[in-house]
């Protein structure tokens, strides 16, 4: 599967960056936690030069901790500093602004030493679509100075933010890569509304998801939908079931299969379907893309 998603305003948006690179202090780079691994945006070292980046994963509210934390503790590993927040109870928002003053210290130690004044830091916040960049902003302001919504492509343009008297930080729509080309970021990214439902059929996402489900969390299956085996030869018979469970049924009788596709997606991003990460870590493997295939 290779999926070709890369709105023009996307190209835009890293031509933008490119040329306003040199202003900025520090990267906010915002991940789901549920996917830290697929909604990483794949060419972002290549237009952020060598700025320092804070990894800031959200929706730790709904993902399974312990897998989550084996990509937290790679990337850590690896020299970048991770800060897992829960934006819905406004938890370990404070520690952004701690570790972000921390390397400010270090950067503004050298501007000192140069002769040049202190000034507030300036960060870039960028990411995925729909990772809850625009709710970070919102928390870390302390009142709502970015639109907030549940689909990708709400903001639309850089855009400078004054978070307090210490940062300001220059928000950025929603981006991707050119090309993905790996089925399961493909689906991982599907599955949790990143990339827009039209791009990958709704039933194949959901199909993704029950055997994802079915595969690291099957007690969720029984709780959410009283199903204790998927029979992947005949997929349809769990959706009759779960469409009967949920009263989905149209005209004759008949399930109505694009509503049972729907709820499930539904189910799975609002935390329905149990905590889950989707990306697995793999310890012992070098290559970051090999392991979430194994």
């Amino acid at each position: 599967m290779s999926i070709n998603w890369y709105p023009g305003h996307m190209a835009k948006t890293k031509r933008l960056i490119k040329e306003k690179i040199s202003l900025i202090d520090i990267i906010y780079e915002v991940v789901d936690a549920r996917i830290p691994f697929s909604s990483r945006v794949k060419d972002i070292d290549d237009y952020i030069k060598n700025k320092p980046k804070i990894i800031i994963m959200t929706k730790i509210d709904l993902c399974d901790l312990r897998e989550t934390d084996k990509w937290v503790k790679h990337y850590q590993t690896n020299g970048i500093e991770v800060v897992k927040v829960d934006l819905k109870r406004n938890i370990n928002i404070e520690e952004i602004i701690k570790v972000t003053n921390k390397i400010s210290n270090q950067i503004f130690e050298k501007r000192t030493q140069k002769g040049l004044q202190k000034r507030a830091t300036r960060a870039l916040i960028m990411g995925a679509p729909n990772v809850g960049k625009s709710t970070l902003i919102n928390r870390l302001a302390g009142k709502k100075v970015a639109a907030v919504g549940n689909k990708p492509g709400i903001t639309k343009g850089l855009e400078w933010i004054r978070i307090n008297k210490e940062i300001e930080m220059m928000d950025s729509p929603g981006i991707l890569w050119p090309k993905i080309d790996n089925e399961q970021t493909g689906f991982n990214l599907a599955a949790l509304s990143i990339i827009k439902e039209e791009i990958i059929p709704i039933d194949e996402v959901s199909v993704y998801i029950l055997k994802m489900i079915n595969k690291y969390y099957s007690r969720y299956l029984k709780e959410r939908y009283d199903i204790s085996e998927i029979d992947y030869e005949n997929i349809y018979i769990t959706f009759e079931h779960i469409g009967k469970k949920r009263g989905y049924i149209i005209k004759g009788g008949q399930i109505d299969y694009l509503k049972v596709s729907s709820s499930i997606v539904k189910d799975l991003n609002e935390g329905k379907l149990g905590v889950i990460t989707f990306d697995r870590f793999v310890e012992g493997v070098k290559n970051e893309k090999e392991n979430i295939f194994n």
